[in-house]
């Protein structure tokens, strides 16, 4: 039963993926967005229905108010502000932030700890 279930969210990310890139075929080519606005709609649908998220990277083409296709420059505008990238959706005026800074590196500190657990052990 889970091998099923799995290979059927695996058909679903596909699908999803799969609507995404004509989305973006369909925006580039056309400046009408409804078409490429129902793929969205469709692949947000079939998320729901499998139980399947849409993967970050994707989502991040979504307006969160008006669930239209994200083109930077044409229907969304981008901002650096802080340490968040701002995208505003010029259709609805929604504005979403997500974080850029990178990741931490890992502190010098922690191996060192790992040294002193060594030496405090030895007899």
């Amino acid at each position: 039963m889970k091998r099923r279930r799995r290979r059927i969210e695996d058909i679903a990310l596909q699908r999803i993926e799969r609507l995404f890139e004509l989305a973006e075929a369909e925006a580039r080519k056309t400046k009408e967005r409804s078409r490429s606005d129902r793929y969205v709609q469709l692949a947000r649908e079939i998320g729901m229905r499998y139980r399947v998220r849409i993967p970050s990277h994707l989502k991040m083409r979504i307006c969160k108010g008006c669930y239209t296709f994200l083109i930077p420059g044409e229907n969304a505008r981008v901002r650096l502000k802080g340490d968040y990238i701002t995208t505003t959706c010029l259709g609805c005026g929604k504005q979403m932030r997500r974080p850029y800074k990178a990741p931490r590196a890992p502190s010098p500190r922690r191996n060192e700890d790992v040294s002193m657990k060594d030496f405090y052990n030895c007899p």
